[in-house]
């Protein structure tokens, strides 16, 4: 029952989240002049993940709705990140700078292709350790998309900015896609690190299967 619950509320903020997202770029609210870095798509991607570790370190029943949650699911969702094609079509066209849109665009080529095996494959306690790395790697791919995107401009100041990034659809990118990746990466990473060492390769009964 409260993880319906939680389920119905968690559903609903990712609605209202990406509704927000929306209307904020359609506002221009992300738009920042070319010669200086885009901190409000920084600050899009921090908060959300600052809110959901909040929320998780002060609820436990939250925690354990979060804990419950089925990772064969939440890693399979990364598979829609093979559209990071688009950064290398946008570079290839000069919209993008290659300091931010090659490693972005290929990083997230490697994640969505792999996601399907990873969620299948690696998603019980006899591959916890690999499974942590793949999910590590997926938070590396995101974390220096945000880093290369918000510098490229202070790394090369007469290169091409990033304003791109800034404007709908791509923005919802960094303020709505980014963010939720993020925080799916960190729930499947704390599952798996309570997973034990030894399992099967077939489902484990540690591993829910009815939350999502």
């Amino acid at each position: 029952m409260a993880n319906a619950k939680y389920g119905k509320l968690t559903a609903g903020l990712i609605g209202a989240w990406f509704i927000v997202s929306l209307t904020a770029s359609a506002l221009h609210v992300f738009n920042t002049d070319p010669s200086r870095p885009p901190l409000p798509l920084g600050l899009a991607v921090v908060i959300p993940i600052g809110l959901f570790m909040l929320w998780y370190a002060a609820s436990k029943r939250f925690r354990e709705f979060v804990l419950n949650l089925n990772p064969r699911t939440l890693t399979f969702v990364h598979s829609w990140r093979l559209v990071g094609f688009t950064f290398l079509v946008l570079y290839s066209y000069g919209i993008l700078p290659g300091l931010f849109a090659l490693p972005a665009g290929w990083g997230d080529i490697a994640i969505g292709a792999t996601a399907p095996f990873a969620a299948m494959a690696l998603a019980n306690p006899g591959r916890r350790r690999i499974f942590i790395v793949w999910q590590a790697l997926g938070i590396l791919d995101l974390v220096l998309a945000v880093v290369t995107g918000t510098a490229a401009r202070l790394i090369d100041p007469r290169g091409i900015p990033t304003t791109a990034m800034s404007m709908l659809p791509m923005s919802l990118i960094p303020t709505f896609a980014v963010p939720l990746l993020l925080i799916l990466h960190i729930i499947c990473i704390s599952q798996a690190r309570r997973w034990p060492e030894e399992g099967y390769a077939g489902v484990p009964k540690q591993i829910p299967s009815t939350a999502v």
